[in-house]
């Protein structure tokens, strides 16, 4: 078997410019202050090297040393525990858990409705995931009266998850109510306009909201 052995001193991230995604790592580098190379790939015509380092082809891909990670999710929580500072993951046991189930939730239920919009804009199916997104975003803005963040008074690691999704409203042609607007306007400036994420945007990303 032929291993194949990353030649990059630097870590390097491998994405496209429009990948939400890559997005979320891109912010938790800018929010860590990592230094690495963001090396913007087409999707159809991956480099060889990274065929060689990923056996699935995919991308994002975030490659550090010998380590290629190729799950999202996975890449943001090691960047967490290999740059601790700042933390972005609760210390505690059980709130970690619960952290990491709103991740999963976001990923199972919006996230899934985000590509089902993205894959096929005038489907019937993209209708449908226009309707659960509007609807459970509208039902959970109130608890950005009493919280600062995403269910928590601290930025962590939900709000690096949730983020690239509501920038993205635009393009989802996702409107949600007047009520919920505003529930949310306070947190949209609040992040939208840490450096960490006005650095983490790509001129694509930028023009989402043009």
């Amino acid at each position: 078997m032929v291993v194949a052995v990353n030649k990059r001193s630097v870590m390097t991230l491998f994405c496209d410019t429009t990948d939400i995604y890559g997005h979320q790592i891109r912010f938790v580098l800018a929010e860590k202050g990592v230094t690495a190379e963001i090396e913007f790939v087409d999707a159809k015509h991956l480099p060889q090297e990274l065929l060689d380092l990923n056996p699935y082809g995919s991308i994002p891909t975030l490659i550090d040393r010998d380590l290629t990670l190729y799950e999202a999710h996975i890449a943001l929580e090691y960047l967490d525990e290999r740059f601790p500072h700042p933390p972005l993951m609760p210390v505690y046991p059980i709130v970690r858990a619960n952290s990491r189930l709103t991740m999963y939730r976001m990923r199972k239920e919006w996230y899934k409705a985000y590509h089902t919009i993205i894959d096929a804009p005038k489907s019937e199916a993209a209708k449908e995931a226009r309707k659960l997104l509007q609807d459970d975003l509208t039902a959970i803005s109130v608890m950005f009266k009493e919280k600062p963040f995403f269910m928590s008074d601290d930025f962590t690691l939900a709000d690096c998850y949730f983020a690239p999704l509501l920038w993205r409203l635009p393009i989802l042609d996702v409107t949600l109510p007047k009520v919920a607007q505003k529930h949310y306007l306070s947190y949209m400036t609040r992040i939208f306009e840490r450096p960490a994420f006005i650095e983490s945007l790509t001129d694509d990303e930028k023009k989402m909201r043009a």
